[in-house]
Parts: C-alpha cells; sequence; structure tokens
C-alpha cells in the first residue's frame, strides 16, 4: 500500500523491494523517456519522481493490486501529467518520464523508517511530498531531512530537543490565525523562514546567542566537533523550527504593523534606528531580548522587506508598485537549501578553499539557457557582417533591429548571470562591481527577472 504523500518513484522501488527484485528491474514495465538525476558518486537521487501516462498508471496499479483511485489519493504525482509522454502515437504504451520532485508536487523529505515499517512491514527507504512545517515525527522524536540532498542521514534525533517537537504541534494553531488573517498558511511560513534562516547565518557573530549553538550540538548528537559547518547546514532546519514558528506567529499579529508605522516614522519615513519597537518586539518574541538593535540595523533583510510592505500598505498615495504585498517573498531573499549548501561546501573543498565552482552551484538548466541567450546574441551579430547594400535607411534598419534584439539578449544574459551569481552566495555588492551596475538597481532587475520566470 501506497504511504501518504509518497513519490511515485518511491512507491515503485518499495514494490520491487516487496517482489525480491531489483528497482531497475521493475522499471522496465514502463517506456522511461530520460533519466533519472544523479547524485555526484553516481547514485540516483532521492528526490527523483517518475510521472506516469494513462497506460503508465494502469500498470502500476496492477502490479500494487489495488484500483487507481486509491494511488491518485495517496500519491501526489500520480495524476499529473506530461505532454511528452501523454499524447502522441505511443501514448497508448505503459510510459514513463522521470522529473524532480520540487518541480512535481513540491519539497520532498525521507519518510521516518519506523513509521514506514509500521504502516507497510517494510523496513525501507521510503520518500514523501512533507512541506517543512510537517517533519517532526512526533511518534519517534525524529526529524525527516530533505530528500534532494547528496548526503547520508534520512532523519535527526530530537529526543534532547522537545522544543522543536513542541513547535510543530503549535504551528497548527499559528496556521488557523493565517487563514482567519486571509494569509496563506504556507506563505506565512515562508516569509518567517527567510527571516529566521538569515539570522542563523548572522549568529556566529553574536556573542549573546547560546540558544542555537546548544541545540546544534544535541541535534548532533552530543557534540558537532570538527564537522560545525557541516552540522550547520544539515541541522539548520530543525534548529531554527522554535523560532520560525514563533516569528510566524508574532508577523500575523495586528499590532505589528502599527510597530512597523511608527518605527519608520509614520507618514515621514526615516531610517530605523537601535530603539525600534517592531523589531525590539521581535526579538522579545524568540526570547532574546538583545536582539533588537541588530535586526535594526540589517538593511535589506526579509524583516525590513516585510515591515517596509506593512508600511506602504497603510500610506495612502504612492507610485505604482509601491504596495507590496507583505506576505510575497522576494526570490533574493530566499535562503539557500540545504542541498545547494553542500555542492557548494563541496566545490569549495575541492578547490581548496578558494572559492566555489559555477558548474557545482548554478543548475545545468540555469546554465544552458544563459549559454543559448549569449549563442543566439552571437548569431544575430554574425549576420551583420557584410550589410553595408542598400539604402540609408535600409541598411540602418537592418543593423538597428539586430543589434538592438542583441543588445537585449546580452542584458538578460547579464541579469540572469547576476541572479544565479548571487543565489550561489556572492555578495551582491560584488556582483554589481563586476556587471558595473549599482546595487540597487541590480537587486530591483534581478527580483523582476525572477519574478518573470
Amino acid at each position: 500500500m501506497p504511504l501518504a504523500g509518497e513519490l511515485t518513484s518511491s512507491l515503485i522501488n518499495r514494490v520491487a523491494d516487496r517482489y525480491g527484485l531489483p528497482a531497475a528491474g521493475v522499471l522496465r514495465l514502463w517506456t522511461c523517456r530520460n533519466s533519472p538525476a544523479r547524485n555526484d558518486g553516481g547514485g540516483v537521487r532521492a528526490d527523483a519522481e517518475v510521472v506516469l501516462n494513462d497506460a503508465g498508471r494502469g500498470v502500476l496499479a496492477e502490479l500494487c493490486g489495488v484500483e487507481p483511485a486509491v494511488l491518485a489519493r495517496a500519491l501526489p504525482a500520480f495524476t499529473v501529467d506530461d505532454p511528452k509522454i501523454g499524447t502522441g502515437r505511443e501514448a497508448a504504451l505503459a510510459q514513463a518520464r522521470w522529473r524532480a520532485a520540487g518541480a512535481v508536487a513540491g519539497e520532498a523529505a525521507f519518510a521516518c523508517r519506523l513509521c514506514t515499517a509500521r504502516r507497510t512491514g517494510q523496513v525501507v527507504r521510503a520518500v514523501r511530498y512533507l512541506p517543512r512545517w510537517q517533519r517532526v515525527c512526533g511518534r519517534h522524536g525524529r526529524w525527516l531531512l530533505d530528500a534532494d540532498a547528496d548526503q547520508p542521514l534520512e532523519h535527526l534525533d530530537l529526543r534532547g530537543v522537545p522544543e522543536v517537537v513542541a513547535a510543530q504541534r503549535r504551528w497548527t494553531g499559528v496556521a488557523r490565525r493565517a487563514v482567519r488573517s486571509g494569509v496563506a498558511p504556507e506563505q506565512a511560513f515562508t516569509v518567517a523562514h527567510a527571516v529566521v534562516a538569515r539570522w542563523w547565518e548572522q549568529a556566529l557573530r553574536w556573542e549573546q546567542e547560546e540558544i542555537w549553538p546548544r541545540r546544534l550540538h544535541l541535534l548532533a548528537g552530543g557534540n558537532a566537533g570538527p564537522r560545525l559547518k557541516w552540522w550547520r547546514i544539515v541541522g539548520r532546519e530543525p534548529a531554527i523550527f522554535p523560532e520560525v514558528v514563533a516569528v510566524a506567529r508574532a508577523l500575523l499579529e495586528p499590532g505589528m504593523a502599527e510597530l512597523a508605522r511608527q518605527a519608520s516614522g509614520g507618514t515621514r519615513p526615516r531610517v530605523r534606528g537601535a530603539e525600534d519597537a517592531f523589531c525590539r518586539r521581535m526579538g522579545e518574541r524568540v526570547g532574546r531580548t538583545w536582539l533588537g538593535p541588530k535586526l535594526a540595523a540589517d538593511d535589506g533583510s526579509p524583516l525590513h522587506g516585510f515591515a517596509g510592505a506593512l508600511v506602504r500598505a497603510r500610506r495612502e498615495v504612492g507610485p505604482p508598485g509601491w504596495r507590496d504585498d507583505p506576505w510575497r517573498l522576494k526570490r533574493q531573499q530566499q535562503p539557500a537549501t540545504m542541498a545547494g549548501q553542500l555542492r557548494v561546501m563541496a566545490a569549495e573543498q575541492q578547490s581548496g578553499g578558494s572559492g566555489t565552482r559555477w558548474r557545482a552551484t548554478v543548475s545545468a538548466e540555469h546554465r544552458l539557457h544563459i549559454e543559448q541567450m549569449i549563442g543566439q546574441a552571437r548569431e544575430h551579430l554574425v549576420q551583420l557582417r557584410g550589410v553595408h547594400s542598400g539604402t540609408t535607411a535600409e541598411v540602418a534598419r537592418t543593423l538597428l533591429q539586430h543589434l538592438s534584439h542583441s543588445a537585449a539578449l546580452i542584458d538578460q544574459a547579464l541579469v540572469d548571470t547576476a541572479a544565479a551569481a548571487v543565489a550561489a552566495g556572492v555578495a551582491l555588492e560584488e556582483v554589481a562591481a563586476w556587471s558595473r551596475l549599482p546595487a540597487q538597481e541590480l537587486t530591483e532587475l534581478v527580483a523582476a527577472s525572477q519574478d518573470r520566470g
């Protein structure tokens, strides 16, 4: 039987194990049109998902001995259609296509093996679609880790940090408050997560911070030791989870909008000071009364962006686009994933710590897109060779049209390259200097480009 929210590929792997067959042997029941994504070591990524056509769904239902409707209720990807296998002359064949789980139905995490054994009788690996606010297995005291990262752990032990388990129980109330406020719970969580993840990166410089180091060492089994950097990446999500829930609750409080307005100077905007009441209240909500001044000084943070959007929403006048949705997080403010950070760390180790490698930190799809734009611009410029015959107007029109199109492609390639560099962890100021653009202008261009994407 499938697990609720299980990846289709995970179910196929478990069925193969039940029959005592290799997964590759069972997959031969479908005509696979591509190959799954693999880790650097060569193994198939745990979050590699498979999408089936109608005929392929029938094969899986027969293999499992259940009705297709049962699989449709349990497997989020079961009813996802892919035009490349769902139409055409071969649509009647049982076909499959490999996709990344995140591009099909959301974030994927390892299932608790003990719960899987209790439900199915199999002590094997399973992967489910699980949002970050559902990563705690309360029955067994485990934090279920992302399945898209190339690392050996499936879960972290929470028995020494009961506040993480308690935070998931509190999240239910926060989600209800969000709904009453007209905010989607996932939006509230996403903004709060970005706020706290930024604090996590800065916390190494906070002498007063004592909660997170203690919690991280407990998650690491007592002492992170010489692998502190690795543990800070792998253990970030459970370590910050209680603060994420607390911040989400605080951001949903009606009084926070008024505090943000007062801190900004009301109708006369001013620079936030160390006595910023909004930031002071946020520090109090996470049990760190000393944190307010540090948050007030962190310009450009997701918290400042949220507060600014609240203030602009209450003003009566402003230019077009002045009023932002405070719950809409900008792409450049989204925290790096565990998988991305581990790739960066591996690249730094391979290069002797001298920096990250482009191929390790920028996806193949993004690299290909940039290369295609540069190639198109080059082709347009090559076509201009010898275009010097005809009337002055004809030659000028041809030259200007081709040059204009090439310039637009180069400009977009510049912005996309800058966005990739920033997402990989390169400082925005450095990227701005290399691209010869003001940092603020570059931020706006990157955000606009990502929004279109």
